[in-house]
């Protein structure tokens, strides 16, 4: 399979990016790393570079940044060799573009990204700098592509979003498996099911304030609503496809596999994710690919209670999310605070392991697994979305990867999947088939 796409920027421009690149004294930033994730990713960023090979990130200068020094300062003194520290605020655009001046890559932690993260999009855009975030927002990244699409493609800026647990293992999973697939049969699979067969981990208050603002936005503005039930709205070409996609929505019982199936609360940005990286490798899955994720459950009564339990959980937070009164009772009452999430034992006994059933148009099935070996939403996202930046950094150039906005998959492919089996404590393999 094609491991990059659209390589259209000029020679000359590709090349004055690398230029402008080679000037610049930080290969990473790591902005927003006073909040909670931010914590994690630049300890694991500090262990895992003074340990690294050449070829895996040493000598690689980075800093942390945020708009609190004295929060900042407490962090360097907390990590285990020395790094910079930056100051700047989402509020103010000349730090910002100070900020992203020096460095390539700039990682983003700072959310709910529709609220503060448009400045820091903007700024990179502009000044040639390529970003990852882990957002699992996808109408903030349906804007941001109107907005800027054409602006980091003339800088040569590389815009990666959703490079945390929303949406690598959803995405790098279906690129993994078609490209065995492809190898397999000579063909690549037109439909392909995602199953969350089990995962151990917790929310933090990051990860609630920005589900709180996505609801917000639905339950205020009609024309989002149907933005967040578009299953292609990341896709941007003018014949984009309209295969009527399935969405599990309500239990159902998954007789092949004789489980019990629930929705997945990712799924509305890692299946429009997926679909954009088809797009962005020419329709390599085919145009009347079909994607869809769910949570499995037991099978028998206890796994039917379960599914029932998960769906009615799921409507009734999300109902209660775009309603003022109850949203706001929910975040300060009930919901975990900003800053907040699980503890470190948590997060290094967590796991995750979600499965992927593909077909071929001629019938051929094979069956993969993803699995992380620590709590998905903190300590292997932390993992996922510092080893992007890395690969952004080390591995891709802008002469095969050029600007604009990316998924993880189509910016990086094979290179990310090594470097995630190699450090990220992930696996990926062929079950079946």
């Amino acid at each position: 399979m094609n491991d990059n796409a659209d390589t259209s920027n000029s020679t000359s421009q590709s090349n004055t990016s690398k230029s402008n690149a080679e000037k610049r004294p930080y290969a990473v930033v790591l902005y927003g790393a006073t909040s909670f994730v931010g914590k994690i990713t630049a300890h694991y960023l500090t262990s895992f570079l003074s340990n690294a090979k050449d070829k895996d990130g040493a000598n690689v200068t980075w800093a942390i940044a945020g708009r609190d020094e004295e929060k900042l300062n407490k962090l360097q003194s907390e990590l285990d060799s020395k790094v910079d520290i930056i100051i700047a605020d989402s509020k103010d655009v000349a730090s910002l573009d100070k900020m992203t001046e020096q460095t390539q890559v700039i990682i983003s932690t700072v959310g709910p990204y529709l609220k503060y993260g448009e400045p820091l999009i903007k700024s990179c855009a502009e000044k040639g700098t390529d970003y990852v975030d882990l957002t699992g927002e996808a109408i903030f990244i349906k804007d941001m592509m109107d907005k800027y699409q054409d602006t980091a493609k003339q800088t040569g800026a590389r815009i990666v979003n959703s490079c945390g647990f929303d949406s690598i293992p959803s995405d790098l999973g279906v690129y993994f498996t078609q490209t065995k697939a492809e190898e397999k049969f000579g063909e690549t699979c037109n439909v392909i099911h995602m199953r969350v067969k089990a995962a151990k981990g917790g929310l933090s208050g990051g990860t609630i304030a920005s589900m709180a603002t996505i609801f917000e936005e639905v339950g205020q503005d009609p024309s989002r609503r149907k933005q967040v039930a578009n299953p292609y709205l990341l896709n941007n070409d003018k014949e984009a496809p309209n295969v009527r996609q399935t969405n599990i929505s309500k239990p159902e019982y998954d007789s092949e596999h004789k489980r019990w199936v629930a929705p997945f609360v990712m799924a509305s940005i890692n299946t429009r994710i997926v679909h954009r990286t088809n797009q962005l490798l020419d329709y390599e899955y085919g145009r009347e690919f079909k994607y869809d994720e769910a949570m499995w459950m037991k099978d028998g009564v206890k796994g039917k209670l379960s599914s029932y339990a998960m769906s009615a959980g799921l409507f009734g937070f999300a109902t209660a999310m775009m309603i003022k009164p109850s949203r706001e009772f929910l975040s300060k009452h009930v919901l975990p605070k900003s800053g907040s999430g699980p503890s470190k034992d948590e997060q290094e006994n967590g796991y995750f392991d979600i499965r992927f059933f593909a077909q071929t148009a001629g019938e051929e099935t094979i069956t993969t697994k993803v699995t992380g070996d620590k709590d998905p939403g903190y300590g292997s996202t932390s993992r996922m979305l510092a080893q992007a930046a890395l690969c952004l950094a080390q591995d891709v150039s802008k002469e095969d990867v050029s600007g604009g906005f990316w998924t993880p998959a189509s910016a990086m492919g094979d290179k990310l999947l090594m470097r995630l089996e190699e450090h990220a404590g992930l696996s990926f393999e062929v079950v079946e088939g």
